[in-house]
C-alpha cells in the first residue's frame, strides 16, 4: 500500500511511500484527496499546478495546500496526479471531476497541512513522507 492512515489524536496523519520523490508526492496528493472525496474518477477536469519553495518539506506542504485550495474554490475532486520535481520546483498535472456530494460525500474536510510533524526521509530504496492534515 503506497499510503496508510496513522493514529493521531485530533487530526489525520499519513505515511506515504514512493520509489521516487515525485511518486511519493503523487501518493501524498492521492491520500489527501481520497480522504476528502472518496470514489473519484479522473474525468473531465485537469489542472496544472506549479509550486516553488525553499526546501522539499515546504514544497510538499505548498503542493498539498494548493490542491486543498483548488478543491475548495473550484469544487473539484482530484484523484490522479503526475508530478515532476526539479530541485525545489514542482509541476503537476492533476485530474479529477466536479465534486458531487451524492458521489463524493462521506469524506473528511481537510482544512490545511501542518508543518508540525511533516517529514521526508529515505528508507532503503523508498522515500517516506509523513504528513499531518488539520481536520
Amino acid at each position: 500500500m503506497p499510503y496508510e492512515v496513522l493514529d493521531h489524536t485530533a487530526d489525520v496523519k499519513f505515511r506515504v511511500r514512493g520509489r521516487t520523490l515525485a511518486e511519493a508526492f503523487e501518493e501524498a496528493a492521492r491520500a489527501v484527496c481520497e480522504t476528502m472525496a472518496p470514489n473519484c474518477t479522473p474525468e473531465g477536469v485537469v489542472r496544472r499546478v506549479e509550486v516553488e519553495a525553499a526546501d522539499t518539506e515546504s514544497l510538499l506542504a505548498d503542493f498539498l495546500s494548493e490542491l486543498l485550495y483548488l478543491s475548495d474554490a473550484e469544487s473539484i475532486a482530484f484523484c490522479s496526479f503526475e508530478v515532476e520535481i526539479l530541485g525545489n520546483r514542482l509541476t503537476a498535472l492533476c485530474r479529477g471531476e466536479e465534486f458531487r456530494r451524492e458521489k463524493h460525500g462521506g469524506g473528511a474536510e481537510i482544512k490545511g497541512i501542518s508543518y508540525s510533524g511533516l517529514s521526508i526521509y529515505r528508507e532503503g530504496e523508498s522515500y517516506i513522507l509523513e504528513i499531518i492534515a488539520d481536520v
